[in-house]
């Protein structure tokens, strides 16, 4: 049981990185891309190609990641489930801050991608 605690906040740290990385690609770009936009000329192929990256790196982790901390955590709720019944509403929440990372990393790729227009 503490390995598989130990390997769902081993992929939430990934998938936290994984963000960071993405939101660190979206402000190094920001820069020169604010100062083409002040300037009225079009958003450079290289910055748009290096922002859809980021956020289809910043999608996908955050989904894997929540993919895998639901399958652990929902496993174990169901294990929970059979023994005792009334905590239906303990683990939907637990179920739910799992699926919570993947909404997360869904933001980043939109803030990225609204940075890009």
């Amino acid at each position: 049981m503490k390995l598989t605690k130990g390997v769902t906040v081993a992929a939430s740290v990934v998938t936290l990185i994984t963000a960071g990385i993405a939101a660190a690609l979206l402000f190094a770009a920001g820069s020169s891309l604010a100062a083409e936009q002040a300037a009225g000329t079009s958003v450079p192929p290289e910055i748009v190609g290096w922002g859809f990256l980021s956020a289809a790196i910043a999608t996908g982790a955050s989904a894997l990641g929540a993919a895998y901390a639901v399958g652990h955590v929902g496993s174990a709720a169901i294990g929970a489930l059979t023994e005792k019944p009334e905590l239906l509403g303990r683990v939907l929440i637990l179920v739910g801050l799992s699926e919570g990372i993947a909404i997360y990393g869904l933001i980043i790729a939109i803030l990225i991608l609204n940075r890009l227009t």
